[in-house]
């Protein structure tokens, strides 16, 4: 079975060439992944390794972790499953809860009924 490799603390010049490198020293490297910005393409400081020997991930975390890369001390460690959004809560509730007010389209004109036979002074609930 395979095992996922934490890899952070890079420089941002380090590739994904580089890692796979300096991981196969310790076994088979099934892929290497530097995470990216969406938009500028510029990388993040840290990516992810998979291996195929269990042992030999181990073995990598302990002799990489704080080993200098690049001019950077990287932090090495078995990486976390973590579901997307996890706990993502708006800091606010941007007034979803105000339920109907009788308020129109345009704030502060309440729901008159727009059939001509009534007359526009007079409130409908």
């Amino acid at each position: 079975m395979s095992q996922k490799i934490y890899v952070g603390n890079m420089n941002y010049a380090t590739t994904e060439e580089t890692l796979k490198n300096l991981f196969s020293q310790y076994g088979e490297v099934v892929s290497a992944t530097v995470i990216k910005d969406r938009y500028t393409e510029q990388s993040k400081g840290f990516g992810f390794i998979e291996m195929t020997d269990d042992e030999a991930a181990n073995t990598a975390i302990a002799t990489l972790n704080g080993k200098d890369l690049e001019g950077r001390r990287i932090r090495v460690s078995i990486a976390e499953e973590r579901p997307r959004n996890s706990g993502f809560k708006p800091r606010g509730n941007f007034n979803r809860d105000r339920g109907d007010r009788g308020y129109g389209k345009n704030r502060g004109e309440k729901n008159f009924n727009r059939d001509e036979n009534y007359n526009r002074d007079e409130y409908h609930y």
